[in-house]
């Protein structure tokens, strides 16, 4: 049995752990490393940009080609694969730090170096780098003892969410971008009873999806709020997307207000605006529509009726309109809140389709 490192980013750490975790992938550069390597090796699994040693994986079979994509939407640089079978593999804060002393004064790239120095870090450049027998032993000791009992190291989240979100792959390169976190209702400077009225206009939009058959997905920020107006059936509301989507994608599409689904699919999503600015939900379905230009789903901005013309008229700007999928006008429409009360009223919703919504919608 040998040891390899294997690195994760953050945004592939968290893509492989939404995953099914059982193919690991690597450039096509590392083609000749990987034919070494035998089913019973071991990867060491290794999270770049935090330091932090995260699990371990054993080979299965030999590496395949194969240039479907599996993290990436599309242009996936990591080709060459191995099917893999998890050992250990750790939450963020459970991740050990290389830094740490017991950890540092054991591994042979480190032990007679300087925490301060960069010499160490040859051996954690590259994935596929042979480990010595020793390190491995050592790491994986310390991995599996990690993974059932363990000290927790904190994490600072937001610093950890923006190296989730730097870059993405777009038409053959790697573009950089950034996904803002949906803000906390308690930071934003409206008034008491407009907030109320968001999370009762987000509870009933998620009792007509359940009603008619639907998975609901709310923001995890909002959900206690939202759960004092709604009591969900047992396993309608998802405590995690079950989406095969890149993290950009995925820290995006759990900041929407209200989404319905049906199994694995996206049926029709809807930002709440109480805003006077009537942006953040425009905003990020236009984000969402940028990465994912392919993505086909209807969706919709609630708002009290007063403001129709200013969500019209803001979809329509031309930034929203030169989109490369569509205008935003063509698959984003305005609900009002008393249709919203209309049709929560509707005889039978369990017996209609997601297609009702259309005769509730204003112009696009």
């Amino acid at each position: 049995m040998t040891y390899y490192t294997n690195l994760f980013s953050p945004e592939t750490y968290v893509a492989f752990t939404k995953s099914e975790r059982d193919v690991s992938g690597f450039r096509i550069r590392q083609k000749n490393v990987a034919s070494q390597i035998r089913p019973g090796d071991r990867f060491i699994c290794y999270m770049t940009k935090t330091s932090r040693w995260i699990g371990i994986l054993e080979i299965t079979e030999k590496y395949f080609y194969n240039n479907s994509p599996l993290f990436y939407p599309e242009d996936d640089p990591y080709v060459i694969r191995f099917r893999v079978k998890v050992h250990v593999w750790l939450p963020k804060e459970k991740a050990i730090p290389i830094h740490e002393d017991e950890v540092w004064n054991k591994l042979s790239f480190t032990r007679d170096h300087s925490k301060n120095s960069k010499v160490w870090t040859g051996k954690l450049r590259a994935s596929l780098n042979q480990l010595s027998e020793q390190d491995g032993r050592f790491l994986e000791c310390l991995l599996k003892r990690q993974g059932t009992s363990g000290p927790t190291y904190p994490i600072d989240e937001d610093h950890f969410q923006k190296l989730v979100g730097q870059r993405i792959r777009r038409k053959g390169k790697t573009v950089p971008v950034t996904i803002p976190k949906k803000v906390e209702t308690s930071q934003e400077p409206k008034d008491d009873s407009s907030i109320r009225e968001s999370y009762r206009m987000q509870a009933m939009l998620a009792k007509i999806g359940e009603e008619m058959g639907f998975n609901i997905w709310i923001p995890r920020s909002d959900r206690s709020n939202v759960l004092r107006e709604w009591n969900p059936a047992e396993k309608v509301l998802f405590g995690e997307l079950p989406l095969n989507y890149d993290a950009n994608t995925l820290n995006t599409i759990e900041q929407i207000d209200v989404i319905w689904l049906k199994r694995r699919s996206i049926v029709r999503a809807f930002e709440v605006e109480h805003s006077t600015a009537i942006y953040s939900g425009i905003l990020r379905m236009a984000d969402l529509l940028a990465l994912q230009p392919n993505m086909n789903i209807r969706f919709h901005i609630v708002a009290p009726f007063e403001r129709k013309d200013k969500v019209l008229q803001e979809i329509k700007r031309p930034v929203f309109s030169l989109l490369d999928s569509a205008p935003l006008s063509k698959i984003c429409s305005f609900i009002s809140y008393d249709n919203v009360y209309e049709l929560s009223k509707e005889r039978h919703l369990s017996f209609l389709s997601d297609a009702v919504l259309e005769k509730y919608t204003g112009e696009h």
